[in-house]
């Protein structure tokens, strides 16, 4: 189970812009949101809605940080949110630095299959820490 912080109410125009450009940017693994385009969709569009209430002044601040927590722990991978948060991930505390990206890694060989599919991983979670909020 990940373990997710509370997002707080003088944050949330900043989660808002992240998670948004972060859902939209097709390079980014929020843009397909572990389960397919429908996933993603329905991702997208509780975001945007959470957006909207926020800048309409539909719902408090406070209301829009509770409903952000929620659609994180919905829709973010654990690693995700680590990155999101300018964290480290649970695997790389030991020997990563917070203030920069994940390390690039060489390319995996053709026939190493679950190799390749933890590189595609590391190249998604490099590209998510372009929109981080820490």
């Amino acid at each position: 189970m990940a373990v997710y912080g509370g997002i707080q109410a003088h944050e949330v125009e900043r989660w808002l812009n992240a998670l948004t450009n972060a859902a939209y940017d097709r390079r980014c693994p929020l843009s397909k949101v572990h389960g397919g385009n429908v996933r993603a969709r329905t991702a997208r569009q509780d975001l945007l809605h959470l957006a909207t209430a926020f800048r309409g002044g539909e719902r408090s601040r406070e209301a829009i940080a509770d409903g952000l927590s929620r659609w994180c722990q919905h829709y973010l991978t654990e690693a995700e949110w680590y990155v999101l948060v300018g964290g480290r991930t649970p695997q790389s505390q030991a020997n990563a630095n917070a203030k920069s990206p994940p390390a690039p890694r060489t390319k995996a060989q053709p026939n190493d299959t679950a190799s390749a599919e933890e590189q595609a991983a590391d190249d998604a979670l490099e590209v998510l820490y372009q929109h981080r909020v820490g």
